[in-house]
């Protein structure tokens, strides 16, 4: 079973949001103050309903969807916030990668 697109939309939504919500949060910690915790806290709630629309087991949806998290996580600390990401995360990133797909498509192998 291939993922739908709606789900990859989805799994990109939710993880835009707990980023953003991470990175806001972090912000607010670091001097900007409470309303910036208060709209990360929001964001991350948000994360957490928007990445529950797609309609698979809880093992299956969180297992794929840590995937996009971790790339989306590495692009936004390389791209956003001008970290210099090392070679050794981004084999990781391919390893998490690698996992998503044999969570998604696994049970395939067994069938």
């Amino acid at each position: 079973m291939r993922l739908p697109v709606i789900a990859w939309l989805i799994f990109l939504a939710a993880a835009v949001l707990e980023v953003g919500g991470d990175a806001i949060v972090r912000k607010g910690m670091r001097g900007s103050g409470v309303a910036f915790m208060a709209l990360g806290f929001i964001m991350l709630g948000t994360y957490g309903v928007v990445v529950n629309l797609v309609p698979w087991d809880f093992s299956k949806l969180l297992g794929v969807y840590v995937a996009i998290f971790a790339v989306v996580s590495v692009l936004a600390g390389r791209f956003i916030f001008h970290e210099a990401v090392p070679v050794s995360t981004w084999v990781g990133i391919a390893i998490i990668m690698v996992g998503g797909l044999v969570v998604q498509f696994g049970h395939a192998a067994n069938t």
